[in-house]
């Protein structure tokens, strides 16, 4: 298994810092798949600004029903996450 060197929350900082804030709000801790991406805040930020309005944003899906696509989909692809 590769290893991939990341920034933990106690060490970020700047746009870093911002974003595992929102996610510590948002899930109550910064989840793997996010420190993972630490190495390139920018990515990091605008990969959550994605997840967000896909997840949240004003859709005909309802929360339920774009959970939903995501569990499917994650199981297609044998995702743990």
């Amino acid at each position: 298994m590769a290893f991939i060197g990341v920034i933990g929350p106690n060490s970020a900082d700047g746009m870093l810092a911002g974003v595992y804030k929102q996610a510590e709000r948002r899930a109550g801790r910064v989840y793997e798949i996010l420190k993972v991406m630490s190495r390139s805040p920018r990515a990091l930020k605008v990969s959550m600004e994605m997840y967000t309005t896909v997840m949240f944003g004003k859709s005909d899906l309802s929360r339920g029903q774009r959970e939903m696509l995501a569990v499917v989909v994650s199981v297609a692809n044998r995702c743990h996450y």
